[in-house]
């Protein structure tokens, strides 16, 4: 029997009955989060990033291993009309990228789509979507370490006729042990990482121009070879063959977003990043354009139907020599590469954004005074995706990293739609036209995309969705900074 003076026995802390409704309904006020940006524990990010760097980032995380080797898959869906499928990939792909150039130049924050849907939407839904992108940039970075692993293979194998063993290069459940170069490019990435954001920046600039540079000489290359006969049937297989195409080469275009993780380090976020998010999407689309055309034109399409590496398969044809294919094997090292540099940058600046606001650990927002970087952060990032890499054979989980993606972007271009009715007279750099329409299609353009995807990346989907809210529920609504400040 409890004395009558004695303090009641400790309970678990509850959580009040309206705290689910209000993670439904307390949004992130605009101005709130554009004040905050920059600060961390301990220490501030950097603006140090111009325009045309926040541009070399999006292009950097966008052109990579899809139109290394996408040809061989697209051009047999579509054949010589694969240059069409781009246009029309491209053009779904700007749907999103309009709502992204307003929402970034709106909301010039870290968080990206995380954040803009903080702003509108509500926490819980911007969770879902903060965890949407922790899925699509930490896998990606994986999945892309291990195609580094195999292009850098073929590089040794041309220049000095060794290849690294099986058992060194391949995760178990793939006939190898461990995969080391994987882990190599992650953890070089995360090096540059660390030196801050204006030096990795840089070094991106050079990885970026080298992997254009490949590509040109493949457009100089492959048109010696052309041949006008190879588009005399320009669509053997039908109108309905471009569409199909170009849902596949839809995904070659994600990355573009990339520059808007970078709002609290760009040196003038409200003019810059708009612009930047449009000019890689126009430089990359005019780039898989002509490298298709080219291709098309050297090779009969039928010649694409399983064929790997289609691109150093073309320059050797052409040429008679294994030399150019063994020089984009180079280009394609150093571009991967890049790719892994900027995602891996994405990633740390989302879960920064995150953390700030409470829902993941305050480890993740702690900036080092010197460098301005989240250098704990980083570091955390990058072994848990190296490891990733190295010791997981990844399968169906790469696909699930296109419907995180097309998530987030839908989410985004119903973003743009509710800030323009809630907050009509906020100031913005950019406005995307013709109204709620553009947001409209993008919205739809991302859902049809998620529908023609298999029911496999569904189920990883649903398991990582199920996973994400459980740990909302336990931990991020308990300790958002705006459940405590309601209290």
């Amino acid at each position: 029997m409890l004395d009558q003076g004695a303090a009641p026995p400790a309970t678990e802390p509850t959580v009040p009955k309206a705290t689910v409704l209000s993670a439904l309904t307390r949004r992130k006020p605009v101005e709130t989060l554009v004040e905050e940006g920059g600060q961390g524990e301990g220490g501030s990010l950097r603006r140090s990033l111009s325009m045309w760097q926040l541009t070399m980032i999006s292009i950097g995380a966008t052109l990579g291993t899809g139109i290394f080797v996408v040809l061989g898959e697209a051009v047999p869906e579509a054949g010589p009309a694969v240059t069409l499928a781009f246009v029309f990939a491209g053009l779904t792909a700007l749907f999103s990228a309009l709502s992204y150039a307003e929402l970034a130049g709106t909301i010039p924050v870290a968080g990206s789509s995380y954040s803009y849907a903080y702003a509108t939407m509500g926490e819980l839904v911007a969770w879902v979507c903060g965890w949407c992108l922790l899925l699509e940039y930490g896998v990606s970075i994986a999945a892309v370490a291990v195609g580094w692993g195999d292009y850098l293979n073929e590089l040794l194998d041309g220049t000095l006729g060794v290849t690294l063993p099986t058992a060194l290069s391949a995760p178990p459940g793939d006939g190898g042990i461990f995969n080391l170069p994987a882990l190599i490019v992650v953890l070089l990435a995360m090096v540059f990482l660390l030196g801050g954001a204006k030096e990795s920046a840089r070094a991106n600039t050079i990885m970026v121009a080298v992997k254009i540079g490949a590509l040109v000489l493949f457009c100089a290359i492959g048109f010696m070879g052309f041949k006008s006969g190879n588009y005399s049937d320009f669509m053997p297989l039908g109108p309905g063959s471009v569409g199909a195409a170009g849902a596949i080469l839809f995904f070659s275009y994600i990355g573009f977003d990339a520059a808007s993780t970078a709002g609290e380090e760009a040196k003038n976020p409200k003019r810059d990043l708009p612009r930047a998010i449009m000019l890689s999407l126009v430089i990359v689309t005019a780039l898989y354009v002509l490298v298709s055309a080219v291709a098309v034109g050297a090779w009969d399409w039928k010649k694409f139907a399983g064929s790997e590496a289609t691109l150093a398969a073309i320059m050797n044809d052409v040429t008679g020599q294994s030399f150019w294919g063994t020089l984009l094997a180079a280009g394609a090292v150093i571009s991967i590469a890049s790719v892994v540099l900027t995602v891996l940058y994405g990633q740390t600046r989302i879960l920064f954004a995150m953390s700030r606001d409470g829902l993941v650990p305050k480890v993740f927002g702690k900036v080092h005074v010197k460098t301005g970087t989240p250098r704990v952060n980083t570091v955390i990032v990058s072994v848990f995706c190296g490891l990733l890499a190295a010791v997981v054979p990844l399968g169906e989980l790469v696909n699930a990293t296109s419907i995180g993606t097309l998530f987030a972007f839908a989410l985004v271009n119903v973003a743009v739609v509710v800030l323009r009715y809630t907050r009509r007279d906020m100031e913005r750099s950019f406005k995307v036209p013709f109204g709620p329409l553009f947001p409209a299609l993008g919205f739809l353009f991302c859902g049809y995309s998620m529908y023609t995807l298999d029911l496999v990346t569904w189920k990883v989907f649903g398991g990582w969705m199920a996973v994400g809210l459980v740990f909302y529920f336990l931990y991020g609504m308990r300790r958002s900074r705006l459940a405590s400040a309601e209290k």
